[in-house]
C-alpha cells in the first residue's frame, strides 16, 4: 500500500493536472456509488458513469484551474487571506460548480428541460454547501493535491445532503 501512495504523489508532482482530474473523477463516481449503497436500492452505474463524466469533463478541471488561481489572485495562509478564499469560493465557484453539475446531469440523462433540475435543487444545494464547504476546505494541505481533496469531502456533504432531502420528503404535506 505505502508503494501505491508513493506512486501517486510522484504522479501528483511530475503531472499534476491530469493526476488531479484522474483522481478527482474516480473519488467522485466512488462518492456516487456510495450514496447509491446507502440508499439502500441496487446499483446504478448509469448515473455513476454520468456522474464520472460530468466531474471528469467539468469539476477536476474547474476545481484545480479555480484552486490555482486562488492562490496566484489571494496568497498566503494568513487568516484574512484564508477566509478571503473561501468567500470568493463560495460567491464565485459554488455557484458555478452547482449549476454545472445539475444542467450537466440533466444534459447526459437526456431530460428535455436540462435547467429544471438546476431551479428546483440550486438554492437548498447551495445553502447547504454555505454550511459545510466553508468550514472543511481551508488550504492546509499541499496545492498540487487540493483539487483531489474535494470529492473525499464532497462524499460526506452529499451523505448529508441525502440524508436532509430524504427527512424533508418525508415531512412534505401533499397539496389539497
Amino acid at each position: 500500500m505505502a508503494g501505491w501512495w508513493r506512486a501517486l504523489a510522484r504522479a501528483a508532482r511530475r503531472y499534476p493536472w491530469p493526476t488531479n482530474v484522474l483522481l478527482y473523477g474516480a473519488l467522485f463516481s466512488a462518492g456516487d456509488a456510495l450514496q447509491q449503497r446507502l440508499r439502500g436500492g441496487p446499483a446504478d452505474w448509469r448515473q455513476t458513469r454520468q456522474v464520472g463524466t460530468v466531474v471528469v469533463a467539468f469539476h477536476a478541471n474547474f476545481n484545480y484551474v479555480w484552486q490555482r488561481l486562488l492562490e496566484r489572485a489571494l496568497p498566503g495562509r494568513t487568516p484574512r487571506a484564508v477566509l478571503t478564499k473561501v468567500l470568493c469560493d463560495q460567491v464565485v465557484a459554488a455557484p458555478i460548480a452547482v449549476s454545472a453539475f445539475y444542467t450537466g446531469m440533466s444534459i447526459l440523462q437526456g431530460k428535455d428541460d436540462i435547467f429544471l433540475d438546476l431551479e428546483q435543487k440550486f438554492w437548498n444545494t447551495y445553502k447547504s454547501g454555505l454550511m459545510y464547504w466553508p468550514f472543511v476546505q481551508p488550504p492546509k494541505h499541499p496545492l498540487r493535491m487540493r483539487p483531489a481533496s474535494r470529492p473525499l469531502l464532497g462524499t460526506s456533504w452529499c451523505s448529508r445532503a441525502l440524508a436532509a432531502e430524504e427527512m424533508e420528503q418525508r415531512h412534505e404535506r401533499p397539496a389539497p
